[in-house]
């Protein structure tokens, strides 16, 4: 990434921004972010705090999307998480939407190829271990465990797989 301008961001499943309003933040300027994202609603709260956002739509067409693909410095996703909350009926990658996780990897295959400097972010809801694993080995690597009560009023452990290493303190 290159701390002098700002970073170039893909957002898969990208709801409300959040990822746009974290790295505002911690103070990282965005020259560029693409959104994906279905829901018109979402669409519309992304797009009035973050106008200059560029829409791109269904992720299943990503290959139709007119971006610099080698540009794209960070990759951040969270993956409909329907199939393998224990809330629902943990259908897994039987679920149309828990299978979109397979289009993520896809697109950050194809990013990596064109700029295998890219960093990457993914976000899932605690699962079956089972089903864990499927991601951390098509990944890579094991995800970090961090609930969000340390950051708001609501307890909800959530696992995040990526690449970026920090130091242990």
């Amino acid at each position: 990434m290159n701390e002098s301008s700002g970073i170039n961001v893909l957002s898969l499943f990208n709801g409300l921004s959040c990822g746009h309003l974290a790295l505002d933040k911690i103070g990282i300027k965005v020259d560029k972010y693409y959104s994906s994202e279905i829901d018109k609603h979402a669409i519309q709260v992304c797009q009035y705090n973050y106008p200059e956002t560029v829409q791109l739509g269904d992720v299943t067409k990503w290959r139709e999307w007119d971006i610099e693909w080698k540009k794209i410095d960070l990759v951040l996703a969270g993956s409909p998480c329907q199939g393998f909350s224990f809330a629902g009926k943990q259908l897994a990658f039987d679920d149309p939407r828990s299978k979109l996780f397979f289009v993520f990897v896809e697109i950050l295959e194809y990013i990596k190829s064109v700029n295998p400097k890219v960093k990457w972010l993914l976000e899932n809801v605690r699962m079956k271990k089972e089903h864990e694993y499927v991601i951390s080995k098509t990944v890579g690597i094991e995800p970090v465990i961090i609930n969000s009560a340390l950051l708001s009023a609501q307890n909800r452990v959530r696992l995040y797989w990526t690449n970026f290493y920090t130091k242990k303190k």
